[in-house]
């Protein structure tokens, strides 16, 4: 695992901000937000709207060398999020290896005295049917997703269980058992029900360590660099809304009242903290033309 600090670097996070219906009613100040997968997308705009308070964010991501199709590295995310106000600790790693995350979970409590929050993050997908496929691909989802979030949330809750705001979020969906879900695509719906199970466990599990444990979910496909470089992405990506509202549906909920064991989508949680239109977080589809997301 390697780690840097670079300097900055241009943003348009100043757009999202004016733009964003959300109204906070608290700040992550100061709290310290271990996040997987951090370098670009959803994981992203978590982490800069947690910077915009002044957060502490560790990242942790395997892109330390800019990909030949998507942009962005953990480097350049600490930029972004360093001029969005906040501190950042950019972190080479591999949420598969044990080392790799034992060692983000040491730096992070090294550099700022702890950790706050947790994000499971980074996350592998295939939507093949079984019979399609590649048992690589599987083994990637399944280490990825379930052993991965199994993983970091294990060894960081020495430093939640000292946290006054301790917080396990993981973007995963809804434990729904409609056979439809796992008949499109089991492989990949066994590897997110995974992250599922792990909230639903680890919150019974830590409910008396003052140790919040919530998944969130998007009700919405959201527009992200991977799904732009599939095949017609950018044509799909125009009934999405940006990954801006799970930045902001992920600020209400760790800035929330320590409730756990929850599976919220992005929507239920800014309906709760006020919004009523969100239109401003789509690329221009009317609310009813937008590709609902799957799991719900």
């Amino acid at each position: 695992m390697t780690s840097s600090n670079g300097a900055s670097s241009a943003s348009t996070e100043g757009q999202t901000q004016r733009t964003s219906p959300y109204v906070a009613t608290a700040s992550l100040k100061g709290r310290t937000i271990l996040l997987s997968g951090g370098s670009r997308g959803i994981g992203l705009a978590i982490a800069t709207r947690a910077a915009r308070d002044g957060a502490n964010i560790v990242l942790m991501a395997k892109t330390g060398d800019p990909h030949p199709k998507l942009e962005g590295t953990v480097f350049s995310a600490a930029d972004q999020l360093v001029e969005a106000g906040g501190q950042a600790l950019p972190l080479v790693g591999d949420v598969r290896n044990d080392d790799d995350v034992a060692a983000a979970v040491a730096a992070a409590v090294e550099r700022f005295g702890g950790i706050d929050v947790v994000v499971n993050n980074a996350s592998a997908i295939d939507l093949s049917r079984t019979d399609a496929v590649d048992m690589k691909r599987y083994d990637l989802m399944q280490d990825i997703n379930v052993r991965g979030t199994f993983l970091l949330s294990k060894l960081a809750l020495p430093a939640l269980r000292e946290s006054n705001h301790g917080h396990i979020l993981t973007l995963s969906p809804p434990l729904n058992l409609d056979p439809k879900w796992a008949g499109m695509h089991l492989a990949y719906t066994m590897a997110k029900y995974g992250m599922s199970l792990t909230t639903l466990g680890l919150a019974e599990e830590l409910k008396d360590d003052g140790v919040s444990v919530n998944s969130l979910w998007p009700c919405t496909l959201i527009d992200t660099a991977a799904i732009r470089n599939m095949p017609g992405g950018q044509q799909i990506v125009q009934a999405a809304r940006g990954p801006e509202i799970m930045a902001d549906a992920a600020h209400a909920v760790l800035t929330g009242s320590g409730a756990t064991g929850n599976f919220y989508t992005d929507e239920e949680v800014l309906r709760a903290a006020g919004v009523s239109d969100f239109t401003p977080y789509s690329l221009g589809a009317p609310e009813d033309r937008l590709v609902p997301d799957i799991f719900l």
